[in-house]
């Protein structure tokens, strides 16, 4: 296993478009062609657009995009946006009169970090879809990332910025990557077992442990589960079926586990789709264990990527 650059995978496209001074924002996978895929959910609190058409029941072959938001459920009129550009381009399925373009859509609570009247609207995402390439996507604050926080249970005031990040690895002619926003009720661990992000000392001056002071506590604190879910997408050249998307989509949430504590809480819509845009051979386990290796080191990256915004402290801040 090597690593890679995310867009060597191939088959897509990858555009951010954000409000910075509102603290939001969106990031768009354009599909070059119509792409099977697969969706597991593990949080209890997911804010989605069109997830149903992911079921391996669902008559629906695959998706022409997907959209990370932030927003809350308020960001879901984002995907009109994606749904508008592929339209004029004559992407779609097509249903005879017209082609429609099928955009899975999974937002983010970000309303507790910038504005909370601010939300991805379906121009933001279009501007989206217009700024998407084939480079090497933007990491950190941008996109989806633009207002996700973490280490959020004793409240904003003790909480850290978070943001966006990538990573691909590749064994033989297998890729996989992982893109992901990180919104995280808890910490950020890194290869250590340790947190390196996430819940702060009363004094703000370290880190505490999300994972310890809820155990301390043996109770539920009021109004602090709230503000959470972390997205990810998983992209693989293997030739794979809605099926075996949904199992590697499964197998990815390993990468969430291991890097993210506590995680898949009532508060958290963890949400993780997988997309096939290529036709190599892969086997299904053997992409899922890739997928959730890159989808830990995504996450650790959109921390380290991430900059100090919206009085929230970053890892940057820590290392000095």
């Amino acid at each position: 296993m090597k690593e890679i650059g995310i867009m060597e995978v191939g088959g897509f496209r990858v555009g951010h478009a954000q409000d910075e001074e509102a603290a939001t924002g969106c990031t768009v996978i354009l599909c070059d062609a119509m792409s099977p895929a697969g969706l597991d959910v593990r949080g209890g609190g997911p804010a989605s657009r069109e997830s149903q058409i992911l079921s391996p029941l669902a008559a629906a072959e695959g998706v022409n995009a997907v959209l990370l938001s932030g927003g809350s459920a308020f960001g879901l009129d984002a995907a009109g946006g994606v749904q508008r550009y592929l339209e004029e381009r004559g992407v779609g399925f097509d249903v005879g009169i017209a082609k429609v373009p099928l955009v899975s859509q999974s937002c983010l609570f970000d309303l507790t970090v910038g504005s909370k009247d601010v939300r991805p609207t379906a121009q933001m995402a279009y501007e989206a879809c217009r700024n998407a390439s084939r480079e090497e996507p933007a990491q950190g604050n941008v996109g989806a990332g633009t207002g996700c926080s973490i280490g959020k249970y004793r409240g904003m005031e003790r909480a850290m910025k978070s943001g966006f990040g990538a990573c691909a690895y590749e064994t033989g002619a297998l890729r996989v990557g992982a893109l992901v926003a990180v919104n995280a009720l808890g910490d950020v661990i890194g290869p250590d077992g340790r947190p390196m992000a996430g819940l702060l000392r009363a004094d703000r001056a370290g880190l505490s442990s999300t994972l310890e002071e809820m155990l301390a506590d043996a109770s539920l604190a009021e109004n602090l589960f709230t503000g959470n879910t972390t997205l990810g997408v998983i992209v693989t050249n293997a030739r794979l079926t809605k099926a075996q998307l949904t199992k590697v989509a499964g197998m990815t949430h390993n990468g969430y586990a291991r890097a993210i504590r506590p995680v898949h809480t009532t508060a958290d819509g963890d949400s993780v789709y997988a997309l096939s845009l290529g036709d190599a051979p892969g086997d299904v386990n053997l992409t899922g264990i890739l997928a959730a290796a890159a989808m830990e080191e995504a996450i650790r990256r959109a921390v380290r990527a991430a900059r100090p915004a919206f009085g929230l402290t970053a890892w940057s801040e820590l290392q000095a």
